[in-house]
């Protein structure tokens, strides 16, 4: 019988896919600095924010993975849409990270404008996809 291989999951939203790219590759290379790359790292992708909490529950409930970066972007719109998805999404990966007892590093943008959301995925306030595998490295 082989060992069983430590991984770090990341799940992360395809919706405003030109933020959550940059998000991605910025969790990517916070892992590989680290030592964390190829098998040791699995990336499922999901249509939105919105079936984020489902797929890091995927990941979690396996024993191999030892931790899940979850990304994505809401921005607002005309409708207070954003914050009801907003609230329960934080509030399903919250309550999957308690009762997995595994981090859940929190990278879902919850922004204003598109023009903030590029500032924190590779823009002048950094990669929030780096510093969210920076947290579940560092809870690990």
């Amino acid at each position: 019988m082989g060992e069983t291989l430590s991984k770090i999951g990341i799940v992360v939203s395809t919706y405003n896919s030109n933020i959550t790219q940059r998000l991605l590759e910025g969790s990517l290379e916070s892992l590989q600095s680290a030592g964390w790359n190829g098998e040791k790292v699995e990336t499922l992708k999901v249509p939105g924010a919105w079936e984020l909490p489902l797929a890091a529950q995927r990941l979690l409930d396996r024993d191999e993975v030892l931790g899940v970066v979850v990304l994505g972007a809401v921005i607002r719109g005309e409708t207070t849409h954003d914050q009801h998805i907003n609230r329960a999404v934080s509030s399903a990966l919250m309550d999957l990270m308690l009762a997995s007892g595994k981090p859940v590093g929190f990278g879902l943008l919850t922004c204003n404008t598109l023009e903030q959301a590029i500032h924190r995925a590779g823009g002048n306030v950094g990669n929030k996809g780096c510093e969210t595998a920076e947290a579940v490295l560092a809870m690990l």
